[in-house]
């Protein structure tokens, strides 16, 4: 949306001998201007980032409390002793889409996100390659093969944690919104129902296996959440090199949270099976306050990949169509592949966007940059000089 430019300073100030009426405009009707605070708030929100942001965020919260509402058929289902869990979603989402507008009001981002928004709905790259989307998806959000790359040991460790986190919150979410509901079948007996909605989805009996695994999945979560997490901690810990750039509100305090949620978790399973509900309520409340502090913690810390990463899956497939096309864009000076032209011509794009002025810069390879920049620097250094 284009913005319309603002006046000269000098055209927006009345003359201050001219005589005014009781609106505040000159006394010949016309009105003045509107200076008041009342009246510059709204523009000013808008034309700021972090107004738009707050805007996108207050919008996305209520639509989540709108959609708890009717899910839960007018808060029929709603269960009241999960109240915390639910208010902490909803700042959740104000978090993320406070942070993904402002992540977005960037050049770079904001040109990355287009182009891989582009090619997710770019009904050309899905009859070059329909499989593509798919197994990128797999690939690089399921699984993460690409930390394969980097350690064995932190690929594995990741995945536990991933795993756990998706389960815990295809199980939590649901339930604290009052969307999915367990009910007795006969009141009596070990059949249970699970609903969606109010609709009857899947009967089960308690005492089976299907049972158990109802009713054990978030204690299954947290078994794979924490030797995941375990093995990060123990590594930021012991490893140099992690802990010469490791800041403990930034990279310790996400790992202890997972921790402390997983092993409250299972506590609170312990109390109950094996104490007779010794010291649960307790551990309920510990339980609460960890899970809510993480909820509001995520978009703000380092859990705000998580809502990045799938966006990476566009611009993924957005260099792989350019491959696919043979557009690879080779550097200026030793014709060595640098990446997909159209990736090269984003990444000018953006730096045209910034203002740079060395976009050309992005034709040459990162080792000939180096060697330009050297002779560059010798050409102003006297002969001899050691």
């Amino acid at each position: 949306m284009t913005e319309h430019p603002e006046a000269p300073a000098e055209a927006e100030q009345p003359d201050p001998g001219a005589p005014t009426g009781p609106t505040g405009g000159t006394a010949g009707g016309r009105p003045g201007p509107d200076t008041s605070v009342t009246g510059r708030a709204p523009r000013d929100l808008l034309r700021s980032v972090s107004g738009r942001a707050a805007l996108v965020g207050a919008a996305v919260s209520a639509l989540l409390i709108i959609a708890i509402v009717l899910g839960s058929r007018l808060l029929h289902d709603f269960d009241s002793a999960l109240l915390p869990y639910a208010v902490a979603t909803v700042f959740l989402a104000f978090g993320v889409a406070y942070r993904y507008t402002v992540w977005l009001s960037a050049p770079g981002a904001r040109r990355l996100f287009r182009n891989g928004l582009r090619s997710l709905f770019s009904t050309e790259n899905f009859r070059r390659a329909p499989t593509a989307l798919p197994k990128m998806a797999a690939t690089y959000l399921g699984f993460q093969k690409f930390l394969g790359a980097r350690s064995h040991a932190r690929w594995a460790a990741h995945q536990l944690i991933f795993w756990g986190c998706v389960l815990a919150a295809l199980i939590t979410f649901p339930l604290t919104w009052g969307w999915f509901t367990f009910t007795s079948g006969s009141g009596s007996g070990p059949g249970y129902e699970m609903r969606i909605w109010g609709l009857k989805i899947l009967g089960f009996d308690s005492l089976n296996i299907v049972g158990w695994l109802m009713f054990h999945g978030l204690d299954l979560a947290a078994v794979l959440v924490i030797p995941g997490a375990g093995y990060f901690l123990w590594r930021r810990m012991k490893d140099r090199g992690a802990i010469t750039g490791q800041r403990f509100a930034y990279d310790m305090v996400p790992l202890l949270a997972l921790i402390i949620i997983s092993v409250t978790g299972l506590l609170l399973t312990f109390s109950s099976v094996f104490l007779h509900g010794g010291g649960y309520e307790f551990l309920a409340v510990l339980h609460m306050v960890s899970v809510v502090f993480t909820l509001v913690y995520i978009p703000f810390g380092k859990f705000f990949h998580i809502v990045q990463r799938p966006a990476a899956v566009g611009m993924q497939l957005f260099k792989y169509t350019g491959r696919q096309d043979d557009e690879v864009f080779t550097c200026r000076r030793c014709e060595e592949p640098i990446d997909t032209g159209p990736y090269v011509e984003n990444l000018r794009g953006t730096m045209r966007d910034l203002e740079l002025g060395f976009d050309e810069w992005a034709e040459y390879c990162p080792r000939c940059k180096r060697v330009l920049r050297g002779n560059a620097y010798l050409t102003q250094v006297k002969k001899g000089f050691k």
